[in-house]
């Protein structure tokens, strides 16, 4: 095992945990209050689509990349002899997997799939309760997994900057 590899595994953990903690920053901030500031049913109806569109290569690489990367790179300055790099990066491939990637499964998916389910309701009423429920519970759970990947992103930072201090 040589540097260069960790290096390379440690700034694709970067990489990966940033751009997945961007996302779930940005529904929290953005995305989340401009659906809340329309019409329930077009709200539903967007938030769907998001969801469905959401499944591709490219989320899925972001969004399994922090905890695989960041536990190969741990792995991998454990070897170097690097300890506390490498902990602190399976403290953050830990962090990101309980606060970020259970959650989403366990959490945030189901939901997605309950208001794919439900649809938009004929009565408007009925669609600003599902909606409103839905919202609340969904951006809620999404602002814990924005921290946890952010503190995911942070310990890894921190990892980055002992192995290269411990040289």
């Amino acid at each position: 095992m040589n540097a260069t590899v960790a290096a390379w595994s440690a700034a694709v953990t970067l990489a990966v945990t940033g751009a997945i903690t961007g996302v779930y920053y940005a529904f929290s901030v953005a995305v989340m209050p401009g659906l809340n500031a329309a019409d329930a049913g077009t709200a539903i109806r967007a938030m769907t689509s998001i969801n469905q569109r959401i499944q591709n290569p490219l989320f899925f690489v972001t969004f399994f990349g922090p905890l695989v990367a960041a536990t190969v790179t741990g792995v991998f300055l454990l070897i170097l002899g690097k300890r506390p790099a490498g902990a602190l990066f399976l403290l953050a491939a830990a962090v990101y997997l309980v606060g970020a990637f259970i959650p989403t499964v366990a959490i945030n998916v189901p939901m997605n799939e309950n208001l794919d389910a439900v649809g938009v309701p004929t009565d408007p009423a009925e669609a600003v309760r599902v909606w409103a429920s839905y919202s609340s519970a969904w951006t809620w759970w999404n602002s814990v997994r924005a921290g946890a990947s952010l503190t995911s992103l942070l310990l890894a930072g921190l990892g980055v900057y002992l192995s290269g201090a411990s040289r």
